[in-house]
């Protein structure tokens, strides 16, 4: 293997079902080792995991990067949004934390839209209408229904917080991860007293939120992971603002993400403010925006048609009567948390093939009615559109986006771009580069183009009526008949 050109430095990508670690060489972005381990997640109600699993996963994930790694000079941590991560006096975990894909707090995150001014004023002071997704909901479940868990916590933290925060010994988070907390206002860029009042949250409980190319900390003694004692620690951030670093996102570039969930969005440099809940205003790690969309059921909901269809992810036939809304875990965009999946214009000779080109397009469908949304008016509508995420290497899912989007498609060939993302960041604290700026230089974001195809309005059309069609059906909670 070639010597490095520069220093090393580690990016992490620790996510819902397993964490990653890159070690990177900061000069050219070659990527010099790379090691992965899984997470478990809870099945039923809830989706819950154990802090200290993660911690766990990126020993074995840094294990597995050998020598390299004790050679990081900086080191990053991105990771899954939303999570409550709640800890006890010692730093210990008070329970499982509450996934962002943990749908329990509906009714608390519609009750607080109410008693705090309705969508119009959540979108005004923190940029969003917050979901079940967002952290303020969670904290409200869990006063409600676990209050000794709530008495017995001393810090509140996000999955990455809580990672970077073992590695510093200091309670830390960045703008990206805290604007999706629902607690976070987008102007001034501080935790909102009133928010935090209404939850009964101490604000004493929660990070320090560190400015964009700020140091976190240092690693300190006694962590028993590869780095050597005083290696500098970057804010690290949510997954997507991650990923955004990683493509070097200029303002107004279109980006799709195929994942367990699905997410569209682009950089802007103005504050976003969607008082219909479609479009979050998350802040992203650098000091712009990231207006961006998110569906709770993409290709993880797909695999499970197939599987049932007992048919290869690939095994796609066109049809034009079929509707397919993969709503398998309830859905966040639409704000639907109570749905499932819903199946329209059944024939008799509907064949299998069809039925899962249905719900490929289900579930992009969603995501292009919110990209119109979080794109400012002077996007330009034909650039390409980035496609990343696992769903982005699979044929039937390039061919979906391109239909129903009618823009050309760009593949990055970089792979793992949340941990390339918190890797450019560790960068930059050496370099003194703007992150983004380190992954432009690193050529991140090249990657065939798939030629525009005229869009597909009939299909589009017809899905939207079949959802607006079946939305009180969609909207009503199982458990209150």
């Amino acid at each position: 293997m070639p010597a490095a050109e520069g220093p090393l430095v580690v990016g992490v990508d620790t996510s819902t079902q397993s964490t990653k670690a890159l070690v990177v060489d900061a000069a050219t972005g070659r990527i010099v080792a790379s090691g992965q381990a899984p997470h478990t997640v809870s099945s039923g109600a809830g989706r819950e995991s154990d802090p200290r699993q993660w911690w766990d996963a990126l020993g074995e994930a840094l294990h597995q990067c050998g020598d390299a790694a004790r050679e990081a000079a900086a080191v990053s941590i991105g990771g899954q949004q939303h999570g409550l991560v709640t800890l006890d006096a010692r730093g210990e975990p008070v329970r499982p934390a509450l996934l962002w894909n943990d749908v329990r707090s509906a009714p608390q995150a519609r009750r607080l839209i109410d008693e705090l001014g309705g969508p119009k004023s959540w979108a005004e002071r923190t940029g969003s209408v917050p979901s079940a997704s967002f952290t303020v909901t969670k904290w409200s479940w869990l006063a409600e229904n676990e209050p000794d868990a709530v008495r017995a916590t001393k810090a509140v933290r996000l999955p990455h917080d809580y990672l970077t925060e073992r590695l510093t010994g200091e309670g830390t988070t960045d703008r990206g991860d805290a604007s999706g907390t629902g607690w976070w206002a987008a102007d001034p860029e501080t935790y909102d007293e009133e928010t935090l009042a209404r939850v009964g949250l101490d604000p004493a409980l929660l990070p320090r939120v560190v400015r964009p190319s700020e140091v976190a900390g240092t690693v300190r003694d006694g962590h028993g992971l590869p780095f050597s004692k005083g290696t500098l620690v970057a804010a690290g951030t949510g997954d997507n603002a991650a990923a955004a670093l990683g493509l070097g996102l200029s303002p107004g570039v279109p980006v799709m993400s195929l994942g367990t969930s699905g997410t569209v969005y682009a950089v802007s440099q103005r504050r976003p403010a969607d008082p219909t809940g479609t479009v979050a205003g998350f802040a992203d790690a650098r000091g712009d925006w990231l207006p961006l969309a998110c569906t709770l059921n993409c290709t993880l909901a797909v695999d499970r048609v197939a599987t049932l269809l007992n048919l290869d992810r690939e095994a796609v036939e066109p049809g034009t009567g079929v509707t397919l809304l993969p709503f398998l875990d309830g859905e966040r965009t639409p704000n639907l948390p109570h749905s499932s999946g819903l199946l329209s214009g059944l024939r008799h000779d509907t064949t299998a093939g069809q039925l899962l080109q249905a719900a490929y397009d289900g579930a992009v469908h969603s995501l292009l009615g919110a990209l119109d949304l979080a794109l400012d008016d002077d996007a330009d509508p034909s650039a390409p559109l980035l496609l990343i995420g696992g769903g982005a290497r699979g044929a039937a899912w390039q061919q979906t986006v391109r239909r129903l989007s009618g823009r050309p498609v760009q593949i990055p060939e970089a792979r793992e771009l949340v941990a390339l993302g918190a890797a450019a960041q560790a960068a930059g604290l050496l370099t003194g580069e703007d992150a983004a700026a380190v992954a432009r230089r690193w050529n991140t974001a090249a990657g065939p183009v798939l030629d525009a195809v005229e869009r597909d309005d009939a299909t589009l059309s017809r899905i939207t009526g079949v959802l607006s069609d079946a939305a009180p059906l969609l909207e009503r909670n199982p458990d209150s008949r």
